[in-house]
């Protein structure tokens, strides 16, 4: 594996954006600008591949379980009401379950089922010894509460990783590592790590602090030994904050926000951001984009994220790899561990975790 020094800029000089808020202008500012010597692009940080490496893992140790223990991890999937992206984001996950063997339970609840009734299923998901994991697809209907469905999954059963148990075990300096890790914040990992990038020692500036992925990725590189700074919309000289990055995590939500310019150059760039914007040359009528202009991104960073076909794919990815996590513990065998090398939460002496 190429490891990566981030100390050193892999191009001589940075880049200059138009400044345009539009979201068409990333890409024509892209190709009015001009262009350095060097046409040197960063290298693509590919998720299909990754995840498909993951997923190679994964069935592997399905085989294990199943031949060395008698056991086939079990995935529980509950889909309340008829939204067409929830439907289809189960769909994905269902079809990868398989595709590693993995035992599956679909629960599948009309709009207006009753808060009582879904906790109920949930109840009998906990008791279920065929399964380990439990997956709740949110968004769920508004006259549920999300938080309490959430909280009344078994901390053991928490494939999303997101019970305060096991965030809270994530987030703190030693003891028992968390039993799942958040599933997008994960797969980031996975993709520094499996593309040689060196995290211990370097700058990192995370966009967003949600539950979801913000704030455990945040904990997560920490843990790893990088300096990390969480930015959100209160943020002030946030372009002067990460232009300052070794590694920039976007996860804001915000239609290519982030410019070339605002790029260190030689970072590396992880995009969670995933927007529709309007096309007509695509036959649903739009294409996907990130957080950060990739038109002008990738003439800057010296490693880059696609969107989409890059963090996507891996936090399905994740979710196999955590219910194999979860199978494990309820055979009393170790975890497979994430991070390489994790400064505290360390389970083994060569400091994995």
């Amino acid at each position: 594996m190429t490891t990566l020094n981030l100390g050193a800029s892999k191009l001589t000089a940075g880049l200059a954006a138009t400044g345009a808020v539009v979201v068409a202008s990333c890409v024509v500012a892209a190709r009015l600008r001009a262009r350095p010597a060097s046409t040197e692009e960063a290298k693509l940080i590919d998720g299909k591949k990754l995840s498909a490496d993951v997923k190679k893992e994964v069935k592997d140790a399905v085989e294990e379980l199943r031949s060395q223990h008698g056991v086939t991890p079990g995935l529980a999937v509950v889909l309340v009401g008829s939204r067409k992206d929830s439907q289809s984001y189960v769909r994905n996950k269902k079809k990868s379950a398989e595709e590693v063997g993995f035992h599956s339970v679909d629960v599948t609840l009309p709009e207006e089922v009753t808060e009582d009734v879904l906790m109920a299923e949930v109840a009998k998901l906990n008791e279920d010894p065929a399964v380990h994991a439990i997956l709740v697809q949110l968004p769920l209907p508004s006259h549920i509460n999300e938080a309490k469905v959430l909280a009344s999954i078994k901390v053991e059963k928490d494939v999303d990783g997101f019970s305060s148990v096991n965030i809270g075990n994530l987030c703190l300096k030693g003891g028992s590592p968390p039993l799942a890790i958040p599933c997008t914040p994960a797969g980031c990992i996975e993709m520094l790590q499996r593309s040689g990038v060196v995290v211990s020692g370097a700058d990192a500036v995370v966009l967003g602090r949600s539950n979801i992925v913000g704030m455990p990725v945040a904990a997560l590189l920490q843990s790893m030994n990088a300096t990390v700074t969480v930015c959100h919309s209160r943020t002030k000289r946030l372009k002067e904050k990460v232009q300052q990055a070794d590694i920039v995590v976007a996860a804001l939500g915000k239609t290519e926000m982030v410019r070339g310019d605002w790029l260190k150059p030689g970072c590396v760039v992880i995009d969670v951001g995933i927007n529709a914007v309007e096309d007509s040359t695509k036959k649903a009528g739009h294409r996907l984009v990130g957080d950060v202009c990739f038109a002008e991104a990738k003439h800057v960073a010296s490693m880059i994220t696609p969107v989409p076909g890059g963090v996507g794919p891996m936090t399905i990815a994740m979710l196999l790899k955590n219910t194999v996590q979860l199978a494990r513990h309820s055979l009393g065998l170790p975890r497979i561990p994430l991070r390489t090398n994790a400064s505290f939460n360390r389970v083994s002496v060569d400091g994995t975790a």
